[in-house]
């Protein structure tokens, strides 16, 4: 196993050569326990730059594990109770959502926002600190759950999700079904031609192509396309117009 400050050079190396951790750009802190775990700690510059990072640090010969201290640079600063109430209200909107028992996370007080009418017994649980959402509850589908996820995410202020819902009864993921949820986030967004997006996914590796009117809209879909959960890796391959 190589020394904690050999492993730290290494990883460094890793995220400094792949321009998409944007390492160079926006630098976080990279160290090294000695057990081989590696910390990264601090703002990465956005979602895809984050989950780039946590694999090229994991793929690094002698890391025995990762500790994910990495936030994302959020759009907008928000405060805590902001991002929890802008949360809540999208949770609110969403028709997808009304059978779900709604409760928000104040320190050690838990709100009921919400009691459901059915009988399924799901429910969600809204906690933010230091713009890290935390989401904990059940609902009855994994689509449930990244939608739920994908809605924080939205959130200008979010720093990071942690997505803890479980789905009841346990459910089989597939790439189908990931590359449903990426479609479904895309057509959902309204800022996006997602119309023009053709979305596939192999194992757990979504593929965008296709082509849209401007740089912005092709960096926004592929953040959608990260945003949901359980997908490993982004290939963005949608053509700008002329």
């Amino acid at each position: 196993m190589p020394k904690p400050e050999e492993l730290v050079r290494h990883v460094r190396g890793a995220l400094e050569s792949d321009p998409r951790a944007s390492f160079r750009r926006s630098p976080f802190e990279v160290r090294c326990e000695v057990d081989g775990t590696v910390v990264l700690e601090g703002e990465a510059e956005n979602i895809a730059a984050k989950k780039v990072a946590l694999e090229l640090a994991a793929s690094v010969p002698g890391c025995t594990g990762i500790l994910d201290r990495l936030r994302v640079k959020p759009s907008t600063r928000m405060g805590d109770g902001a991002i929890r109430d802008a949360v809540r209200d999208a949770l609110l909107e969403e028709q997808a959502l009304a059978f779900c028992t709604l409760r928000m996370r104040d320190r050690s007080a838990v709100k009921l926002i919400r009691e459901s009418g059915g009988n399924r017994g799901d429910y969600i649980e809204i906690g933010v600190a230091d713009g890290v959402v935390t989401l904990n509850g059940q609902v009855e589908s994994l689509s449930h759950k990244r939608l739920v996820g994908l809605l924080a995410w939205w959130v200008p202020g979010t720093r990071d999700v942690i997505n803890g819902i479980e789905v009841v009864p346990p459910e089989g993921d597939t790439d189908d079904e990931i590359t449903d949820a990426v479609k479904a986030a895309l057509q959902k967004d309204r800022l996006i031609e997602s119309s023009s997006v053709g979305v596939s996914t192999r194992n757990s590796i979504v593929t965008l192509d296709g082509s849209l009117p401007n740089q912005r809209q092709s960096e926004m879909a592929e953040a959608d396309a990260w945003y949901i959960f359980g997908v490993d890796g982004v290939i963005n391959q949608l053509k700008i117009r002329a």
